[in-house]
Parts: C-alpha cells; structure tokens; sequence
C-alpha cells in the first residue's frame, strides 16, 4: 500500500535537516512522491527536473528497473547480514574486488560503511589507529579547505570550517586545521595568473604545516571539485603540487569522491580527470545510485599494511559497522557499477557533457552574471552578488527555479547542476530553458 500523507500538518514530527526546525515543523514541506528518470512528481502531481540528483548521488535516474530487480533478488536470497568475526556476503566480497580492481591506486583494499560521512569518519579512525602503530601517535591533524564538506558527524562537521557550525554544535577544532579553498576565480589576486595561485596555495598549507608541527599533521583531505563551495574546480598545477608537498612532509592525502566519483568529472573518478595519487579514497551517493546506503572506503597496500601490522600487534582490529557490506546495498552498488559500465555511462558523459558545459558559458556576459564554471557533467552559474546583500540572488533564484519546474543547489549566490548521468541532450536543453526563464523572471522583479 503506498504511503501517503495529503494535507497540511500543524506540527510535523520528522526533524527535516538543513532548515529552521521551528518553520519546518510548522510549514509542510515539499513532498516528493514518485520519480521518472530525471524528473520527480511531489504530491500535487507537480512536475520537477532534478538538475543535482538529489544531493548529487542519483547517478541513474529514479526508476532504473534493473537496480530495484538487484535489490529485490538480494532481499529474496538474504536481506540481511553484519560483516566482521570473519563471516560476510557475497555480494561484499565482490564488490570489494571490482573497486579494488578500479581504484587508482596499487594493491588497494576495500571496507565498507553506510554513507560518505561514515567513510570519512572511519578513514581518520583508520589513519590514528595506522599512525600509532608506526610509533607517530601525535600525528592526528587533518587539514581541510574552507567551505568544503566532509559529513556530518562530530569528527568530519568541523572539517572545511563552515561559518558557525562548529560553534553552533559545539564541535571540536584542536584537531582540524582550516586552509583557503582555491578558488581562483572568487580569490585570485589582480594579474595573478592560476600557476601562481595555485603556488600561493600550496605555500598556504606548507606554513600551516609548519606552524601546526610537521610531527602532529596525519592527513588533507578534500574533494578535488568542490560543490559544497560552488564548484570550484581545482587550479593548474594544484592538486600535482599537493601530492609532492604533501610527501615532504610525510602527510597522507585523502580523497573524497563521495561527489565526484563515478563518472561525474569526465573520468572514473576525478583523481583520473585531475591526475593525482591519492593514498585513500572514500565513496558513496552514485556508488549505489543512492538506491540503497552504502559508502566505501579505498586504501592503497602501503595504508592498508600498516592497518594489518597494526593489527596484528593487538591481536585484532576492532572495527565494524553493523550495515557496513550490507548485502542488500552491497548487490544494488554492484549491479549500479556494472550499468555503468554495460551502458557505458562513462562515454555517455563524454558526450552529453560538453553540452551542460556550452550552455552554462551562453550565460557569460549576462547582466546579472558573475563567472559559469564545470567539468565533466558538472558545473555552476555564479551570479553578481547585491551589494551587503550575499545570497539573496540566490534565494530568489531557488524559488524561480522552483516555479519552474527545476531544483538546483544553491551556494550562496552560486547555482550548481549536476544531473543525472543518464540525462539526455534534449534533457538538458529543457533543463536550461527552465533556467533561463527563472534568471528573466528574478531579472524583471528586480527592475520593478
């Protein structure tokens, strides 16, 4: 029977995030009831494209048959399962084998959680319990970028030091130490060119080692195009400097592809599209498709090595998740990842992509127009921001898109896309006709 609450609720009783509690108890939400590829249905039977699949993670649309028919048979043949005391499921050790067997990065291993801010939380449990045994225990720090997000538990929320958040949840900081995000084209000094930028960056994080103690920074991590800043997409020459720096100083480098990986930046994962080694990778949302919670972690030999010493010294390593490798979500990540493969997505990306990335740049040299920025099948359209006014272009936008027919993040006054993959060239052609109209209709109430 499906679910279905119609009408206005006084006090609703499910705690929605990212709103003020008080209007969202009191005002009924937007109710998405029912989803056809790109586009979804709320409960007015009211069309809409998702033109960031759902915080970035439907990779494959709403109503893919071959992931729910994955889900299904796994359920029939064993819904459920906990990994650990040396007992797992199939459908674990296989997926574990093909993103093993993907990752770039040599001899890696896999293990596995239920979302991105589950992975990241467990990789910096893994890097102090990894640091300790080779006798650095001190070495407990990770450095973040501003504005970049990494979770939302206490130990990955402070991480990229969003204005208020860890004053707000009264989270600790000791350990997090907070660099510029490089933004070239929101931070670039007058005639400063991006290779000089992005030396100045990288001279940034070198003093922040330095001023932190060499002997006390365990790891960076940070999402090589970062949506939660507004797509900023890295500089020349910065994430091949990190890599080296980072080594001088004996500084692991994670990278969180929980956004980008799976196609999203024109390769596998964006540490291909950029060409830099990470020693650790986490994943989740386009894993999946977002069908089922699953999130992954992605050592390299020499990091998961150093776990096994570990372990051994101890005599176990005692860690576990109780829905980590879950066979359900183990069976639809796999089945998610052969359709990409079997459907090449991939290349579909390659040629769809260019298209989203023409039309964002049609809007240069619109009045209201900052900068448009992307790659792969991403990208942003960051809008003039009114004076003493940040984000209110912004705001206005959300809800013109709204009346459209078109739900896009908002970043301040920075508007990201990132569609399904399996968007089509028309698709995208309807996506951006709605846009435009909904940047006319702002641009009209701001003349009256």
């Amino acid at each position: 029977m499906p679910i279905s609450h119609r009408g206005n609720a006084p006090d609703n009783a499910t705690l929605i995030g990212f709103t003020n509690l008080r209007q969202a108890r009191t005002t009924r939400p937007m109710v998405i009831e029912k989803g056809r590829g790109i586009f979804l249905i709320d409960e007015n039977g009211r069309e809409y494209i998702e033109g960031t699949s759902s915080f970035y993670s439907a990779a494959l649309g709403f109503s893919d048959p071959e992931l729910v028919e994955a889900a299904v048979r796994q359920m029939h043949q064993l819904p459920a399962y906990a990994s650990g005391l040396y007992r797992t499921v199939p459908a674990a050790l296989a997926l574990g084998e093909k993103l093993a067997a993907m990752a770039p990065m040599a001899n890696a291993r896999v293990t596995f959680g239920s979302t991105g801010s589950e992975a990241n939380d467990f990789l910096i449990k893994f890097m102090r319990f990894r640091n300790g045994h080779r006798g650095e225990p001190k070495r407990v720090k990770i450095i973040a970028r501003a504005l970049s997000y990494h979770g939302a538990t206490v130990t990955t929320a402070p991480l990229g030091g969003f204005p208020g958040t860890a004053r707000a949840f009264n989270l600790p900081m000791d350990e997090v130490i907070t660099v510029s995000q490089p933004d070239y084209v929101n931070a670039a000094l007058p005639g400063e060119s991006e290779a000089e930028f992005s030396a100045r960056m990288l001279a940034e994080i070198e003093q922040a080692i330095e001023q932190a103690g060499p002997a006390t920074v365990g790891a960076m991590i940070l999402d090589p195009v970062s949506f939660s800043a507004g797509c900023v997409v890295p500089p020349v020459g910065y994430l091949p400097g990190l890599r080296g720096l980072l080594d001088r100083y004996g500084v692991l480098l994670f990278d969180d592809e929980v956004i980008n990986g799976f196609c999203r930046t024109g390769s596998m994962f964006a540490a291909q599209t950029f060409g830099f080694r990470p020693d650790c990778m986490t994943l989740a949302k386009a894993l999946s498709a977002a069908y089922f919670p699953i999130s992954a972690i992605v050592m390299d030999g020499d990091f998961y090595d150093a776990l096994e010493r570990g372990s051994d010294e101890e005599g176990i390593f005692s860690h576990a998740a109780t829905y980590g490798g879950h066979p359900v979500a183990a069976a639809v990540a796999l089945r998610t990842i052969e359709i990409i493969e079997e459907r090449d997505l991939l290349g579909h990306v390659r040629r769809v992509g260019p298209r989203l990335l023409k039309h964002l740049a049609s809007l240069d040299g619109h009045p209201m127009v900052f900068n448009t920025r992307g790659v792969g099948l991403g990208g942003a359209v960051q809008l003039h921001s009114l004076p003493d006014n940040v984000g209110a272009r912004g705001r206005a936008m959300q809800d013109a898109m709204m009346a459209e027919g078109l739900l896009l993040r908002v970043v301040k006054d920075s508007i990201n896309f990132a569609p399904p993959l399996i968007i089509t060239e028309a698709e995208v052609d309807e996506l951006f006709a709605r846009f435009t109209r909904a940047l006319a209709a702002v641009e009209r109430t701001e003349r009256t």
